[in-house]
């Protein structure tokens, strides 16, 4: 699939057909919810969006775009682990076990600070805004620097019909200023600003990357020429491009957007906001109706003061009034329902305290967790299709770096340990509550002694994801101790002994020694 020099402009316009429809429903979907994150074609800096009347679409893409940031990239500890089978362990370590474990874990806290240090948390958080509102977003990691996300207007993406990533293609519009001295010096002269003396030019430089036996190759392309020293290869584990999508469609080069799926809500929502606020606007507008030909004249009303007594009829006066109180009642019920049916899909906080006096915590805890197991299915492609690219890219850097060493091939691999693997262990947290719960009527002595209470530690550890080595005591430990406080138990009872033997003896002893005198 190598693209010829200078056709890449051309295969761009071919794919971007396919494209049409995918960006129509998602510059819809932003149009209801963001403006900005998806513009319409031909926007400039100065270009003016139209605000939405509702402002719950914004609110929820926000919401839920922070909830997945944090799941996919918790603060404070890694978002995967590193394992390695129990024969290769044994192999490379033999008895040494807790040392490799703690050598891996350094590698994932220094997976972490390359995060950090690179600032991915900004990005993705535009990325995951994207994939919330049009359903696709690419994502770029180059070796050097930090992220780069690219708007689905900006790249066209094509796949097998297994979804397997084949061919992308972005655009962006560069500076001549920018392009190297050989490039520009190649340009025609009527194109090039500098040698007509006009203002500067920007050009579209096309960057493409296609599948090969091996991997992946790019190159990139400006006006019809090739950029020199742009061709390159790329692995399939450290491919720099991560093309996103939000839900997957068999068969789809693209993905669809979670917006898409509650259009119908949203447009709703919109229709009988605008028109509650614009009647609302005009039934605040106050007018004073005087009769024709009745006594009172309007020119005495409108100079006089507050307070002031005129010459007049009251029945001469009334106020225009535009009696449509009873249809904005049910426009605004019918609103309050769709903004409720919104706030749970978007997981937004209001949706979990229903409407009442007292409301328990268990309750709003309960509610919680039902609505972010609802969205599994978002974690569930999210965490093969970027959290398992990225790692592969943050341990090639590693490994470039010299802070992680070249582990046997196959040996050491990588396991996600957020998003849906957080919330199958979230349930386990709460069956193992629920059946300690359900034990306490037994009595302590009972579940003392029915149940194994180290067993029971272990399990509420991992369904919390708490390492417990060396928190929680070994039973060598325990064996250690129960020794030694016997051993402690038998010298108290031998020194007890001892003086009570010398208590015994003490007045014979006395006796001995007066009768000696």
């Amino acid at each position: 699939m190598e693209q010829e020099v200078g056709t890449l402009a051309k295969r761009y316009s071919q794919l971007e057909a396919e494209r049409d429809t995918f960006l129509e429903r998602g510059r819809e979907a932003a149009k209801l919810t963001i403006p900005t994150l998806l513009p319409d074609e031909g926007h400039s800096s100065t270009t003016r969006y139209a605000t939405p009347y509702q402002g719950i679409g914004a609110r929820g893409v926000n919401n839920l775009a922070s909830k997945l940031l944090l799941a996919l990239l918790p603060p404070n500890s890694p978002f995967f682990r590193l394992t390695i089978d129990d024969f290769d362990l044994q192999a490379i370590a033999g008895d040494n076990r807790g040392q490799v474990e703690e050598g891996l874990a350094r590698i994932e806290r220094a997976a972490m600070q390359e995060i950090e240090s690179k600032s991915i948390r900004v990005p993705v958080f535009e990325a995951l805004k994207l994939l919330i509102v049009t359903g696709n977003a690419l994502v770029y990691m180059p070796k050097e620097g930090g992220m780069k996300v690219y708007r689905p207007d900006r790249y066209c993406v094509k796949r097998d019909a297994m979804g397997n990533l084949l061919e992308i293609i972005t655009k962006e519009s560069i500076s001549a200023l920018m392009l190297p001295e050989e490039v520009r010096a190649l340009i025609p002269a009527q194109e090039d600003s500098h040698k007509t003396g006009s203002p500067v030019k920007n050009y579209d430089l096309y960057t493409c990357l296609t599948k090969q036996k091996n991997g992946y190759m790019t190159h990139q392309e400006v006006a019809g020429i090739e950029v020199p020293n742009s061709r390159g290869t790329f692995k399939e584990e450290t491919n720099p491009f991560i093309p996103l999508r939000f839900i997957r469609i068999d068969g789809e080069d693209y993905g669809r957007g979670f917006i898409e799926e509650y259009m119908g809500d949203l447009r709703s929502l919109e229709a009988l906001t605008q028109a509650i606020v614009q009647g609302s606007a005009a039934s605040s507008k106050v007018l004073f109706m005087v009769r024709p030909n009745g006594t009172t004249k309007s020119k005495d009303l409108s100079k006089a003061p507050n307070g002031a007594f005129i010459n007049g009829d009251a029945n001469d006066v009334s106020t225009l009034q535009v009696q449509k109180s009873g249809d904005f009642r049910v426009a605004l019920e019918t609103m309050r329902m769709i903004n409720d049916r919104l706030a749970a899909a978007f997981l937004l906080n209001s949706s979990v305290q229903r409407a009442a006096e007292r409301v328990t915590a268990e309750e709003v805890r309960f509610m919680a967790q039902e609505l972010e197991t609802a969205i599994g299915g978002i974690y569930s492609i999210l965490s093969q299709e970027f959290q398992m690219p990225l790692i592969n890219l943050l341990l090639a850097s590693l490994q470039k770096q010299g802070k992680m060493p070249k582990m046997p091939k196959d040996s050491v691999k990588p396991a996600v340990v957020t998003g849906i693997e957080a919330l199958g262990r979230g349930q386990d947290l709460n069956k193992l509550a629920t059946f300690l719960q359900y034990l306490q009527p037994l009595g302590a002595e009972v579940i003392a002694s029915e149940m194994n209470l180290g067993d029971y530690i272990d399990r509420l550890a991992a369904s919390l994801g708490i390492d417990t080595s060396g928190l929680i005591k070994s039973e060598e430990q325990k064996q250690q101790e129960a020794m030694m406080q016997q051993q402690l138990m038998q010298q108290q009872m031998l020194e007890q002994g001892a003086m009570g033997m010398a208590q015994a003896a003490a007045p014979q002893i006395a006796k001995g020694a007066m009768e000696a005198e």
